[in-house]
């Protein structure tokens, strides 16, 4: 069973909004090395979620989704990969 330390959370954001933001939970265990933002961004929006499974990614949410799980409670804002995973977890997806 995976444990948060299995995981990481990376973040990139594409502009200035908070919406430009996007938060990964990534599965360490799948790949090390995490997220590759270069070969993220060559691949073909037909294939991007087959791409980020490939890199290990469990879970994208957006900056706005992300503000909205802090708003309601669900994620600590001062420890985002620790209750991200563990929402994760609750969720069945890791």
């Amino acid at each position: 069973m995976r444990t948060v330390k299995d995981t990481s959370l990376e973040t990139f954001q594409f502009g200035d909004k908070p919406e430009d933001k996007y938060y990964l939970l990534i599965d360490l265990t799948k790949n090390e090395n995490g997220i590759d933002l270069q070969k993220l961004t060559n691949a073909d929006p037909r294939n991007f979620d087959t791409v980020l499974n490939n890199m290990g990614c469990i879970l994208m949410l957006s900056g706005e989704e992300m503000t909205e799980l802090i708003r309601r409670g669900d994620i600590d804002e001062n420890d985002i990969h620790t209750t991200l995973f563990a929402l994760a977890k609750n969720e069945g997806l890791v």
